[in-house]
């Protein structure tokens, strides 16, 4: 693990990062906010970068979907320090994970639990709202997660995409015995392939386009590996995609047998050419998808994490103090196959 840096220090401790608009950031003193009613306040301990937080950075997220100026972090793990009003006292001193999605709680949606699919607006930790490249986050208590007192936290900063593709395998409902595959081998990809091997499959297979991911999918529990270009098995049940193209969605719905089940979790590039509708309906195909993760796959991860099945750690490479973000930002983007997850330390 690559620690080029310390992230200890008063300044560092003091610090937050802001996006002051596409391609402009600063780093800045920052002052905890107090926890108002409903509120907890948590110190950072780790806060994860990911491909949404470079589009933040480069300013071609989609609109609606971020508002400069803006303290980044959505993935992140922390303790509480204080709560507000109404919130109980026993959280103080807890490890926690937190919720992104600021949902409004009344709509029909947030009521059926799919709080990702809030009427209301859309409002999110990191993008809309202040995140966790902070030294300390306030936000509704609701919101968080305990974890076991002997949680590793760094590890735990990765329980945000783990939560994302959590709800990927809720929705997949693969059955013990049933063929699986995942498509794609980046973070949430490995995440698909421990969630399924939970799960007990009578084969699991991983499709990438790196064949230097193969002992780490079968570090995972894969028992097949394959790049895109070899010739692919067919009759899955159940298939994750999470590469985030159009191409991948497509080699996904392949590998599917008659009536299979697909769930969908990249995101392509807007107008991206999709999956053949005939195709679908001839085969029957069972097609899901996910954007974000709603309380009940963040309360599955965190049981599948306390429960030891759920290993984040071999995919951080990179650890960097708050300080350096313009650092991170550059490795997350490098396209380099050894840089994984990329954390940052306030």
């Amino acid at each position: 693990m690559s620690t080029p840096g310390n992230a200890t220090g008063n300044t560092a401790q003091s610090a937050a990062v802001v996006v002051e608009a596409p391609g402009e950031h600063r780093i800045t003193a920052h002052e905890p906010r107090r926890p108002e009613a409903g509120e907890a306040l948590v110190r950072v301990h780790a806060t994860g970068i990911c491909g949404s937080d470079r589009e933040v950075y480069q300013g071609n997220r989609p609109e609606g979907y971020v508002r400069y100026p803006l303290t980044p972090g959505h993935e992140w793990s922390g303790t509480v320090e204080a709560v507000g009003a109404g919130v109980p006292q026993s959280l103080v001193g807890r490890k926690v994970v937190g919720e992104g999605f600021r949902n409004c709680q009344v709509c029909d949606r947030c009521h059926a639990g799919e709080t990702t699919l809030c009427t209301d607006g859309y409002e999110e930790t990191g993008f809309t709202q202040p995140g966790a490249m902070a030294a300390t986050l306030t936000l509704p208590a609701r919101l968080l997660h305990a974890l076991p007192d002997d949680a590793d936290l760094t590890a735990a900063a990765l329980l945000e995409p783990a939560a994302c593709i959590a709800a990927a395998a809720i929705k997949a409902n693969a059955r013990p015995g049933e063929r699986v595959a995942v498509v794609g081998t980046g973070t949430l990809g490995m995440f698909a392939v421990q969630f399924l091997r939970a799960g007990s499959p009578g084969e699991l297979l991983v499709v990438g386009t790196r064949d230097d991911r193969e002992a780490l999918s079968r570090q995972f529990g894969a028992t097949d590996f394959r790049t895109k270009d070899q010739e692919l098995p067919a009759d899955f049940d159940v298939v994750i995609e999470t590469a985030g193209s159009a191409s991948a969605a497509r080699t996904a719905a392949s590998l599917l047998r008659r009536g299979g089940r697909l769930v969908l979790t990249g995101i392509p590039a807007p107008g991206a050419d999709g999956l053949d509708p005939t195709d679908l309906v001839v085969r029957q195909l069972e097609v899901h998808t996910v954007f974000g993760a709603p309380p009940d796959a963040w309360a599955h991860t965190v049981r599948v994490f306390a429960a030891g099945l759920l290993d984040p750690l071999p995919l951080v490479t990179h650890e960097l103090p708050l300080t350096e973000f313009s650092a991170a930002i550059e490795l997350v983007g490098s396209g380099d196959p050894k840089v994984g997850k990329v954390l940052l330390r306030p």
